[in-house]
């Protein structure tokens, strides 16, 4: 009988539930690696720690990587594909565009003694033309309406009695950038003279259809690729950054979450905004920790880092086939100074917290699988007696 409690003992400790690895576990993992080569970095959270990864976290802000056109009067240059119309008025007598000497358009007008002739609508040429009657193949490819109507007026001078021209454009297809993704529609929104900025493109676009603080923008321009949280474009005015022809705009609702296992108040998949959030918020989104079950000095967050991102305490550095460092930050709540290293660190996406038993309630489930075995054997050797 001793021979079977002793044995009902021993499967007692290996069936004692738990809700992950002890604290001493999690610290015997710098001698351990996953994947077969890669080493695992254990890496205490401090106040030194909490701003180097603050740091060396890649930010990269619109103001700094989108560089803005200079505001010049070439802004809202006419283009191949674009429709525009030209009108001509001549003083009386008209000589070259008067009764008979060219057939007005629906749009030809009368002011005053002199005749406006309004010639149809042309679509500028692949290598940047139009024609205009008596003024021949006139370039227009990058210039401003007033370059191209003082072109046509030189051209027509010592022909039509004092020409005056007016060019105007009727659609614009060269000049303009394509909003997509989460918007209200996709729509591509032409650049006119007085430089549209982004939150001016989203506006055409219907604005975005998810919570402002839920949104990322993204903005492609030629080969640069940068995105910010649309939160961070409304409070920045310089963010705002003012468009070129041809930029993307994809707005994105891509939201960002962390785990949360162990012994804090909620188990779960927890989202949070596109700005990012503090250990500090994140720990108050899962309820804390549990006082019955919870070690405060087990705190611990899981992430895979770029190399670059601290100076690691395990060498050499192994890496993942994608290049990045397994690491377990830890933090001991039992610290007071701990809670203002929270408010300063921050958590990413993806990332797991877990937060272990403490020892007393290991020993304390134990102790009741022990005495849920014990009893129905000792109640059996008494009853055998």
């Amino acid at each position: 009988m001793i021979a079977l409690l002793s044995a009902s003992l021993l499967a007692g400790c290996s069936a004692v539930p738990t809700s992950g690895p002890s604290s001493r576990q999690i610290a015997a993992t710098t001698e351990i690696t996953i994947a077969g080569s890669t080493s695992v970095q254990v890496v205490p959270v401090s106040e030194a720690v909490a701003r180097q990864l603050i740091a060396r976290r890649d930010v990269r802000l619109f103001s700094d990587t989108l560089r803005e056109p200079k505001h010049d009067a070439r802004s809202g240059a006419v283009g191949a594909g674009d429709t525009i119309e030209v009108s001509i008025w001549e003083a009386p007598p008209a000589t070259l565009f008067g009764s008979g000497a060219a057939a007005p358009s629906a749009g030809a007008q009368a002011l005053g003694t002199s005749r406006a002739v309004s010639f149809p609508e042309q679509v500028v040429n692949r290598d940047g033309t139009i024609n205009v009657p008596f003024a021949g193949a006139i370039p227009v490819a990058g210039r401003t309406h007033v370059e191209i109507e003082q072109e046509i007026t030189r051209r027509l001078k010592g022909k039509a009695n004092q020409p005056q021209v007016l060019v105007r454009m009727l659609r614009n297809v060269s000049s303009n950038v394509t909003v997509v993704g989460d918007v209200g529609s996709s729509v591509r929104v032409p650049l006119g003279p007085r430089n549209e900025r982004l939150l001016d493109a989203l506006a055409a676009a219907g604005g975005v259809r998810f919570p402002v603080n839920k949104m990322t923008v993204q903005v492609t321009r030629g080969d640069s690729v940068a995105a910010l949280p649309l939160d961070t474009i409304i409070r920045d005015p310089r963010q705002n950054v003012m468009l070129q022809a041809g930029d993307v705009i994809t707005a994105l609702h891509e939201p960002l979450s962390f785990t949360s296992m162990g012994a804090t108040g909620k188990n779960d998949e927890i989202n949070f905004e596109a700005q990012g959030i503090s250990l500090a918020q994140a720990m108050a989104r899962v309820g804390g920790l549990q006082d019955a079950r919870a070690d405060a000095q087990g705190v611990f967050i899981f992430r895979y880092e770029d190399p670059q991102a601290l100076n690691w305490p395990t060498q050499p550095v192994g890496v993942t086939a994608d290049g990045k460092v397994p690491v377990i930050y830890t933090i001991n709540l039992r610290d007071p100074r701990s809670f203002f290293v929270m408010q300063t660190f921050g958590v990413q996406n993806k990332d797991l917290l877990y937060v272990s038993n403490a020892p007393l309630a290991e020993i304390q489930k134990f102790a009741n699988v022990i005495f849920s075995i014990a009893f129905p054997v000792v109640n059996t050797i008494n009853a055998t007696r």
